[in-house]
């Protein structure tokens, strides 16, 4: 597959996630419709012309709310994967490659985090704040996201470190680092791409529990709290649960087809 048509078929997949991301960016930025506004006389009011998706508990606009939520989300889940990304793959990269000691720390802090569920974590944390925020929620994820990269990161430095070209470098007196960031990181940065969008989907999800159980931010612009809504409402209202859902099931969705189309893109082999 030449550079062209690889770069067309990643497009192609990561299209998904970008449509998202700018659709809601636009609507948030530039509607003057507010996720939070109640209007008691339309609430769980079913979809007409005045408000396409229909109106929520208190009258809420569910465009508006969904909307909105779907951009803070994904601004949420981006800037958690990057955090994990930017710290895990070097971390995991440097100790593959130096081996001993080194690397039996990583792998066994690798395992700490790992073995404890970072939901678990979250609900303590936030349950013992006053105002959780999404400041919050993003720096409990921040906790175990990295630990994913590195432990990937730390397989595929291993199988490059015995490559030749890596041999070639150090035999020239390239220092580790300089072996790291100019030879190891560049070639496997297409395998680690992947849990890119496998961990932004994965806070996206945490993030909707941790609404839907009622520690989500304070101002209930979050897909949790929209489920919530739906489920309060489910007999009554049924569109707000199919919106809520629907929602969810796109965004996650469109985050793990985005890791494959980074995947495709930087794929180096």
């Amino acid at each position: 597959m030449n550079s062209a048509t690889r770069f067309r078929s990643a497009a192609l997949v990561v299209l998904p996630a970008v449509a998202l991301l700018v659709a809601s960016a636009s609507f948030a930025w530039l509607s003057s419709r507010s996720p939070s506004r109640m209007s008691l006389e339309l609430a769980w009011t079913g979809p007409d012309e005045g408000r396409p998706l229909g109106s929520g508990d208190a009258g809420v606009d569910l465009l508006a709310l969904v909307t909105h939520s779907t951009f803070r989300a994904l601004v949420l889940a981006g800037v958690v994967a990057s955090f994990g990304f930017l710290v895990g793959a070097p971390l995991g990269a440097a100790a593959g490659l130096a081996g001993g000691r080194f690397e039996r720390w990583t792998l066994r802090a690798c395992d700490l985090v790992q073995s404890f569920p970072t939901f678990l974590l979250a609900l303590a944390v936030l349950s013992a704040v006053t105002v959780p925020s999404r400041l919050h929620i993003g720096a409990v994820f921040c906790v175990g996201v990295w630990a994913p990269f590195a432990r990937l990161s730390l397989a595929q430095a291993r199988v490059l470190g015995e490559a030749q070209f890596v041999e070639a470098a150090r035999a020239l007196g390239a220092g580790r680092m300089r072996v790291v960031g100019r030879h190891v990181l560049p070639n496997l940065l297409g395998p680690v791409a992947v849990q890119i969008g496998t961990a932004a989907a994965g806070v996206v999800l945490g993030e909707t529990a941790l609404g839907f159980v009622g520690l989500g931010p304070p101002d209930g612009v979050s897909l949790g709290a929209l489920l919530e809504q739906g489920t309060l409402g489910m007999l009554r209202a049924p569109h707000v649960l199919a919106v809520g859902a629907v929602a969810v099931a796109m965004v996650s969705g469109s985050l793990q087809l985005a890791s494959e189309g980074l995947r495709r893109l930087i794929h180096v082999s």
